[in-house]
């Protein structure tokens, strides 16, 4: 695969830079950086095992929403399914809301800018939906969506 902020990262790193990977990459390529936030492996492998499509639309988020929450038996999984979770959430509003965005912090924490200037922590919520299964994925992207 052919990523040019990747090599530009490598050799910035070589050289010692203080920026974040992410942001930097996200200010030099952000559909690059976008397209890598999408990638969600774990989340897509674990939903197609259960003969679960992905699509990036609003209805495969309720359809998450309803799976058995298996992966809370697995403490090791459970925090990187819910880092894709959050991805994915992010990957379907920025496909399917007019004017959603990317945006990576400084700090390298990708959120989801909505037209209003509303930033959402998109990361966050998965998490707290693979752990918890609140709120509902579904739920926080009526929310972005009626923004």
């Amino acid at each position: 695969m052919n990523i040019p902020f990747v090599d530009r990262w490598r050799r910035r790193q070589a050289a010692g830079s203080d920026d974040a990977p992410l942001a930097a990459a996200f200010e030099e390529d952000p559909e690059g950086v976008a397209e890598l936030l999408s990638e969600c492996a774990l989340l897509r492998s674990q939903a197609e095992s259960v003969g679960l499509e992905l699509d990036d639309s609003p209805a495969s988020l309720e359809a998450l929403d309803q799976l058995l929450p298996r992966w809370r038996d697995d403490p090791e999984l459970l925090p990187w399914l819910g880092n894709d979770a959050g991805l994915y959430l992010g990957t379907v509003v920025v496909r399917t809301v007019p004017g959603a965005t990317w945006h990576v912090w400084p700090g390298g924490h990708p959120v989801v800018r909505l037209v209003s200037g509303r930033e959402i922590q998109v990361v966050e919520a998965g998490l707290d939906w693979a752990v918890a299964g609140a709120p509902e994925l579904s739920q926080v992207y009526a929310e972005a969506s009626e923004a």
